[in-house]
C-alpha cells in the first residue's frame, strides 16, 4: 500500500495537482507491481517562509539516509 506525501510551494492549479498524483501513481504502479487501488497521494503546500523548518531540515537533513533523491540544493 504505497503511500506518498509531495510538498511543494503554493502555486500550482488543481488541475496540475490532479496530474501529478496520476502520474506519480502510474509510477508507482509500473515500478512496484501494485495496483493503482493501492496507491495514495497527498499534496501539501508549504510557505517558501516555513519550507527550511517544516521540510528541509526534519524531513530531508534528518532523513538523508532513506532518501533514494535528494535534492540539488541546501537551505543556508
Amino acid at each position: 500500500m504505497p503511500h506518498v506525501e509531495i510538498k511543494c510551494f503554493p502555486g500550482r492549479t488543481e488541475e496540475q495537482k490532479m496530474r501529478c498524483a496520476e502520474e506519480v501513481t502510474k509510477a508507482i504502479t509500473e515500478t512496484m507491481g501494485c495496483d493503482a487501488s493501492s496507491v495514495s497521494v497527498a499534496i501539501k503546500e508549504i510557505d517558501k517562509a516555513e519550507w527550511k523548518d517544516k521540510v528541509f531540515d526534519p524531513q530531508i537533513v534528518a532523513e538523508e539516509a532513506s532518501l533514494y533523491k535528494k535534492p540539488g540544493y541546501t537551505c543556508d
